[in-house]
């Protein structure tokens, strides 16, 4: 249900703005987003895991917020980031 140390240093590069940039609004959200992937590959199989359902909300929460800060911010940034992450349609 955690991501790897392997795969958050691969997200942190992907998404990072300058060489030593850990906690941009890109790479939390990018960090969140695939935390909830893995939460709701989690949840198709343990259906039941109520406690866990309610992280899941608070991250997607969490998620939501830090995507509207990166709009009222920086639309062009904010338009980019989707579209890498593939989540509007």
């Amino acid at each position: 249900m955690s991501i790897t140390p392997e795969k958050t240093v691969e997200l942190i590069g992907t998404f990072r703005q300058h060489e030593t940039d850990t906690g941009s609004t890109e790479v939390q959200v990018a960090l969140l987003t695939e935390r909830i992937v893995n939460l709701t590959e989690h949840f198709k199989t343990h259906h039941k895991d109520h406690t866990s359902r309610r992280g899941l909300l608070k991250l997607v929460g969490q998620r939501r917020r830090l995507l509207s800060y990166l709009k009222r911010q920086d639309i062009g940034r904010y338009r980019v980031l989707i579209g890498k992450l593939g989540l509007r349609k």
